[in-house]
C-alpha cells in the first residue's frame, strides 16, 4: 500500500486531538511528514510530540519540503493556502469550512481541475458509520415529509479541558490581522453587523456539518423559507423547502454553559422516521446512534437500534482521502460539491437579511 506524505497546515485543537492522532494510527496509509503554525513554538512542539521530521511556521516552506498531500486545519480564509497547493501539485484536504464565499469557492475548484489533483473537504461526519446507516434507511423511504435538526453547542472550552491542548502566546502580530477573513466574509453577505457576522461564522464552521449531511441524505433544498437570528447572533433557527413538498426545521442554539452536547438529525416519512445522533466532534471514543422507528406489515410499532461499526469518522474519512489518491476513486466530499453548501449558507443569512 503506498504511503502517503502529507503535511499538517494549523497545529491547533481539531488538529491536536483528531487528526495528528488518527494519522499516526494509520502507518501504512501516511507519514506525517511536515507541521506549520503561524505560532513558531506551537510547530516545533506539535513535531516533537509526533515525530514530525520538519516544522515550520511559513506555510510556503512546508509546500515546498517533500510532499504528496496537505491537511488545511488552520483559520479561515483557507482559499490561498489550498491554491498554492494545488499548484505546488499536491492533493489537499480541507477542514470545513471550505471558505466563505462563492468567489473563493470557483477559485478553489479551478485550481483543482487544473492540476487533476485530489480536492476533498473534511466533511468527517458524512463517513461516520451511523450516518451511513441511516442515509441507507432515508433511500428506502416511500416518502420524506418532515426533516428536522436540533444542534445544542455548549462552549467548546467545556470539552477542550479534557485535553492538554499545546499553545502558544507568541505569534506575530502581523499575523493576527483579521482583515482576509472580513474581506471574504463581506464578499459572501456583504457589511453587515457584528452580529450576523458570528451568524455567519456559526453556520459555516459548525451549522455545516447539518447542511451538508442534509445534501448528501436527501439532496439539496429548491429553497430557503424563513431564517431567524435571534439572541446576540447566538441562535439561528432556518426552514428549508424541498422539491417534493417536504419541510426541514434547523435550529442552532447555543448553550454555552450546559456541557452536554445535541445534534441530532430526524427524518420522518408516512410510515417511519430514522433517527440519528452524534458525539461532540471533540469526542474520543464515543459513537454516534441511528434508531429506526415504524410500523411492521402486521401493524406493530417497532423500534430498532442497529449496532454501529467502531471505527470512528475521522478515520474513515483519512483511509477515503487515502483511497482517492492511490487507487483513484470518487471522492465523496470534493471541493466541487462543497460549493452548495456554501452557497445555502448565504442563502439562509440573506433570507433574514432581506425579511
Amino acid at each position: 500500500m503506498p504511503r502517503i506524505r502529507i503535511g499538517v497546515i494549523g497545529c491547533g485543537s481539531v488538529a491536536q486531538i483528531q487528526h495528528l492522532p488518527n494519522l499516526k494510527s494509520l502507518p501504512e496509509e501516511f507519514e506525517i511528514a511536515g507541521v506549520c503554525d503561524i505560532s513558531p513554538t506551537l510547530a516545533r512542539t506539535i513535531a516533537e510530540n509526533f515525530d514530525v521530521p520538519f516544522y515550520t511556521d511559513d506555510y510556503t516552506k512546508l509546500l515546498k519540503s517533500n510532499l504528496d498531500a496537505v491537511l488545511l486545519c488552520h483559520s479561515d480564509p483557507k482559499t490561498q493556502v489550498a491554491v498554492d497547493a494545488f499548484k505546488a501539485g499536491l492533493h489537499v484536504l480541507i477542514e470545513k469550512p471550505m471558505c466563505y464565499s462563492l468567489q473563493e469557492a470557483d477559485t478553489i475548484i479551478a485550481a483543482a481541475r487544473e492540476t487533476d489533483k485530489v480536492g476533498m473537504v473534511a466533511y468527517m461526519k458524512v463517513y461516520d458509520p451511523a450516518y451511513e446507516i441511516a442515509r441507507d434507511e432515508v433511500a428506502r423511504m416511500d416518502s420524506i415529509r418532515f426533516i428536522q435538526v436540533n444542534h445544542l453547542h455548549p462552549e467548546n472550552l467545556l470539552h477542550l479541558r479534557n485535553f492538554r491542548l499545546k499553545q502558544f502566546n507568541d505569534i506575530p502580530a502581523e499575523k493576527l490581522k483579521k482583515e482576509a477573513a472580513t474581506s471574504s466574509l463581506q464578499n459572501a453577505i456583504g457589511n453587515v453587523s457584528n452580529e450576523i457576522q458570528s451568524s455567519f461564522r456559526t453556520i459555516s464552521g459548525s451549522m455545516i456539518h447539518d447542511i451538508y449531511g442534509l445534501r448528501l441524505m436527501v439532496g439539496q433544498p429548491k429553497e430557503v423559507v424563513s431564517t431567524e437570528i435571534w439572541n446576540q447572533g447566538r441562535a439561528i433557527n432556518t426552514v428549508l423547502a424541498y422539491s417534493n413538498g417536504a419541510r426541514c426545521a434547523v435550529s442552532w442554539i447555543d448553550l454555552p454553559e450546559l456541557w452536554e452536547f445535541t445534534e441530532t438529525l430526524e427524518v420522518y416519512g408516512d410510515k417511519s422516521r430514522t433517527l440519528l445522533s452524534y458525539p461532540n466532534g471533540f469526542a474520543k471514543g464515543v459513537l454516534a446512534k441511528v434508531v429506526l422507528h415504524g410500523i411492521d406489515c402486521e401493524g406493530r410499532s417497532f423500534r430498532h437500534e442497529p449496532t454501529v461499526e467502531w471505527e470512528i469518522a475521522f478515520v474513515r474519512e483519512l483511509r477515503h482521502f487515502h483511497a482517492c489518491i492511490t487507487e483513484h476513486i470518487p471522492c465523496r466530499t470534493p471541493v466541487e460539491e462543497a460549493r452548495a453548501d456554501i452557497k445555502l449558507v448565504i442563502d439562509i443569512v440573506k433570507s433574514y437579511l432581506t425579511k
